[in-house]
C-alpha cells in the first residue's frame, strides 16, 4: 500500500511531503520504505544519495521516528537518522508528524551525534512538550547504545 508522509512544523504546516510504501503496520506503528529524492548531499560521515533506500519507523506512542538508511549502490547501512517529534498520526494512506528540530544521527559504526539543539532551544514549546522531547532523545540514545534500536 502506498502512503504519503507529511513532515509538519509547530504551526501544523506541511514542510516536506513524499511518497513511500507500507512494509508493516500494527496498532501503534508503521514501517515504510521510501527512496531519497533529493540530489546527492554530503552529510556527517557519509553522502546521502538520490535513490538511497530509507526504511522509516513511525510511532503513535513515541516522541520520535527513525530512518534506517541503506546505500543505493551496495545496500549497506549508512546509519540511522532519528527525528525527535510529536507522536505520529497514522491514518490510511497518510503518516504525519510535527518535527521538533532535535535530531540524532547514529553512524554505521554506532557513533551518536545530537543535531540542532540550538534550533530546539529556540522553539516556543510548553514545558511538558520540551520534557517529552528530551525523554524521546534519551530513549533513542539508550537504544542505540545497547545496539538494539527500536523497531
Amino acid at each position: 500500500m502506498n502512503v504519503t508522509v507529511l513532515k509538519k512544523n509547530l504551526a501544523g504546516e506541511v514542510i516536506w511531503k513524499y511518497e513511500g510504501v507500507v512494509l508493516h503496520r500494527d496498532e501503534t506503528s508503521v514501517t515504510i520504505e521510501a527512496l531519497f529524492d533529493r540530489d546527492d548531499l554530503p552529510f556527517m560521515d557519509t553522502t546521502l544519495k538520490k535513490g538511497d533506500r530509507f526504511v522509516e519507523f513511525y510511532y503513535s506512542d513515541r516522541w520520535y521516528n527513525i530512518f534506517e538508511i541503506y546505500d543505493r549502490d551496495n545496500g549497506r547501512v549508512k546509519g540511522w537518522y532519528c527525528n525527535v517529534g510529536m507522536p505520529a498520526v497514522i491514518e490510511d494512506g497518510i503518516v504525519s508528524y510535527v518535527d521538533l528540530a532535535l535530531d540524532l544521527w547514529v553512524s554505521a559504526d554506532g557513533k551518536q551525534t545530537v543535531l540542532d539543539e540550538d534550533e530546539f532551544s529556540e522553539l516556543v514549546l510548553d514545558e511538558e512538550v520540551r520534557v517529552r522531547a528530551r525523554k524521546g532523545l534519551d530513549e533513542l540514545k539508550e537504544y542505540f547504545a545497547s545496539k538494539n534500536p527500536p523497531r
